[in-house]
């Protein structure tokens, strides 16, 4: 339900305890959600993600890059989590990852063609500048170019996350510059994505995508799904997941996503 901005899925006064006794999967987005931007998740989260893995599904959908999601997550997940229930659908499910033989192997890659990743490119690079953001100060590249995804970080990749968190706590210029990106790449899926960041996408392919292929593969219903992400206005890219008859529990920062998980699992027991 949308609040009075057409925000989705304030989480408190949510009976969780009755959504987690009816969900087959329970999906995460992972910039301020599971985790500080780029930053691993703490121990306490993975511990949370343990114990959901134990009777549930688990995704994470993100618009970040693969090695961004092993970084963040699967890399440092509880000893006892039941890998082979985790799945990772990073560049906003463009790519799918699952636990099988010992190892994380990629179920499935859908690339950008490189033409539309040029142009995606030269559009970021010509509406940042004109819209005053290229000119502030960054820490490496500011477009990375993720085979599936575009993604432009307006303070560099490895800008300090203190920072991020400062340069847009209101989202305004990200959802400004994907705006007017949008504008002129109207075949492409455009939006506005982590802390200074805005993602380019092929049409179709989002996090709603995400959510119907591993419902198709686990044979549940949109319903049976808890997603849990921060951007649930209709410029994040956690909308479209939000909106396709899924449960949308919207958190702002890792410690409200703590909280969700305690109640999740106290409606498990």
């Amino acid at each position: 339900m949308a609040d009075e901005t057409g925000i989705l899925g304030a989480w408190h006064g949510l009976d969780l305890a009755a959504a987690a006794s009816q969900a087959r999967l329970v999906a995460f987005d992972l910039d301020n959600t599971l985790a500080r931007s780029k930053k691993p998740m703490r121990a306490d989260m993975a511990a949370r993600l343990e114990r959901l893995s134990l009777s549930l599904d688990v995704a994470i959908i993100t618009g970040g890059s693969y090695s961004l999601v092993r970084s963040q997550v699967l890399d440092v997940l509880a000893p006892r989590t039941r890998r082979s229930a985790i799945h990772a659908m990073p560049t906003s499910g463009a790519c799918y990852y699952r636990w099988e033989g010992g190892q994380w192997r990629c179920v499935y890659t859908m690339e950008l063609p490189a033409g539309d990743r040029e142009r995606a490119k030269a559009a970021l690079e010509r509406n940042a500048r004109r819209q005053g953001i290229w000119g502030e100060q960054a820490w490496g590249e500011r477009i990375e170019d993720r085979g599936s995804q575009v993604t432009f970080s307006a303070l560099g990749q490895r800008a300090p996350v203190e920072a991020k968190e400062r340069w847009d706590p209101n989202n305004e210029k990200k959802d400004r510059l994907a705006l007017a990106v949008a504008a002129e790449l109207p075949d492409l899926v455009v939006r506005s994505a982590g802390s200074t960041s805005v993602d380019v996408s092929a049409r179709g392919v989002d996090k709603a995508h995400a959510v119907r292929h591993l419902c198709a593969e686990l044979g549940c219903g949109v319903g049976q799904v808890v997603f849990v992400g921060d951007r649930m206005d209709p410029e994040g890219n956690d909308y479209p997941a939000a909106v396709m008859g899924t449960l949308p529990i919207r958190v702002d920062g890792p410690d409200e996503t703590l909280e969700v998980c305690d109640r999740l699992i106290a409606g498990l027991a």
